[in-house]
């Protein structure tokens, strides 16, 4: 019994040795691994890439320990700097098909070796603090989709040619964001939110034929003068805080609720929808327009003045612009509002499902981004993969011996003129937020962008009282 007792100990004694032997033997092997793929990498980003092969067995180890090593994946891939962040991320390894990169916010990483390009977003884009001196291989990314009055000077060739990437509403840009706010051509065609004609007509006893929802009162484009002219002529329900005489529920108050089931349940009784925008760009188009289109309402569009090339058909929504004066409008109106046949003529594409605007059905195949799809990649990861590949690219061309590919941004990836007054407002305009504020806000903007490229060509850090000395310099 004692003799087998010991032979039982030295058997687990031997397994135990062994097992030890096996764990510092991977250990090691790891190690001298580790330090085989950093070279590798390292030496890649300097004189060309690994091989595909290569680069995926790398990706993939690296990706079942990217959680435990994030400064050595910053020493391992090229790195992408959010400098006006747009996401949270500290540190985070990102896959974009074959190619890897490391994307941060921290700006710590500003002068390291491996750091490639930086990305902004352009409605926190400011002057006080910019990655400079910037180095032959930096490229900056702009990633902008809202409207120009967030940060005028961004709309201004001097600033947005700073830029070698741009991701904007602009059809123009790197990565269009025209359509940001349609989900799919399924939600236009959809019916599930559509009330009868016979049933609208019958709630146009308590109801008014348009509705306005806006509480972000006297932007650029001034559409609120127009509404409330348009007033004068023709019955219109203002829900929001501008322009307001009709409420909504208390629980539909918050703006959050702009999505909510029961907001659409109210809007989709009105047989017009005011769609006007906050500003007037080529291509800026949000989901003011997208939403009576897909509730089966009328849209009245006031925007983007190429919006006739986003339109799901010829006949889809009313636009302002054909008219000159509002009272045009109302009377136009007024005669769709009684007459059936002439007012489903603009719905006959949505009841028959079918989107005959070929630019409109090919952006939406094209589109390499989802809208509340969680199958596909959202805008924002798209963006940074389209750097993220740039700039493997040109590490690629680098290994050849070839020069790097040099993007950048032309002046209609992101324009807008400057802010007008409505034509029938021209001969006493009085005094509004369009004079007071935004006309002047934009002409300060052009300084601003002058002022901007100036000191960045310098190449050196300014502080924001040589940038605004520079902006009022007579």
């Amino acid at each position: 019994m004692i003799r087998t007792r010991r032979k039982k100990l030295w058997a687990s004694c031997f397994c135990f040795a062994a097992a030890f032997f096996l764990v510092v033997t991977f250990q090691v092997v790891t190690e001298l691994s580790d330090s085989e793929n950093k070279a590798a990498v390292v030496s890649s980003l300097h004189s060309g890439p690994l091989k595909p092969e290569e680069r995926r067995d790398l990706q993939f180890k690296n990706e079942l320990d990217s959680n435990f090593r994030t400064e050595s994946d910053a020493n391992h891939y090229p790195i992408l700097l959010w400098w006006s962040p747009l996401t949270g991320d500290t540190g985070r390894l990102g896959q974009c098909g074959e190619d890897v990169c490391f994307f941060t916010i921290n700006k710590t990483y500003q002068h390291n070796q491996m750091t490639r390009a930086f990305l902004f977003y352009g409605t926190d884009f400011s002057i006080d603090s910019l990655p400079l001196p910037r180095k032959d291989h930096h490229d900056w990314a702009l990633f902008h989709e809202e409207s120009p009055k967030n940060n005028y000077k961004l709309f201004h060739e001097p600033t947005i040619t700073l830029f070698n990437h741009t991701a904007t509403f602009s059809r123009h840009s790197h990565l269009p964001l025209t359509t940001q706010y349609l989900e799919g051509v399924e939600v236009l065609k959809s019916l599930r939110h559509m009330i009868p004609l016979q049933m609208k007509n019958s709630l146009r006893k308590q109801l008014a034929p348009l509705v306005y929802v806006q509480s972000d009162c006297n932007p650029p484009s001034d559409r609120d003068s127009y509404v409330r002219e348009l007033m004068c002529h023709i019955e219109v329900d203002s829900y929001g805080e501008c322009l307001h005489n009709r409420d909504l529920p208390q629980h539909l108050r918050n703006p959050a609720a702009m999505d909510d089931r029961n907001f659409f349940k109210i809007l989709a009784q009105y047989k017009f929808i005011l769609a006007f925008e906050n500003a007037i760009c080529e291509d800026y188009i949000t989901e003011k327009l997208w939403r009576p289109l897909k509730l089966g309402v009328v849209p009245v569009y006031f925007g983007s003045p190429s919006i006739v090339d986003w339109l799901p058909s010829n006949k889809s929504a009313i636009l302002v612009s054909s008219f000159s004066h509002p009272r045009e409008l109302a009377h136009y109106i007024k005669t769709l509002d009684k007459n059936d046949q002439e007012y489903e003529a603009f719905l006959e594409w949505k009841l028959k499902g079918d989107i005959s605007n070929p630019r409109l059905l090919t952006a939406m195949k094209e589109r390499k981004w989802g809208v509340q799809d969680i199958t596909q990649d959202n805008y924002i990861d798209t963006f940074e993969c389209m750097v993220c590949n740039r700039v493997w690219e040109n590490i690629r061309r680098e290994e050849k011996g070839w020069l790097p590919q040099r993007w950048s941004a032309q002046v209609n990836h992101l324009s807008c003129p400057k802010p007008e007054a409505f034509s029938f407002l021209s001969s006493n305009p009085g005094r509004n937020s369009l004079q007071e504020m935004w006309i002047a806000s934009f002409e300060q903007s052009k300084k601003e962008a002058w002022a901007l490229r100036q000191l960045v060509e310098r190449n050196r850090n300014f502080t924001s009282q040589e940038f605004w000395m520079l902006v009022f310099k007579e």
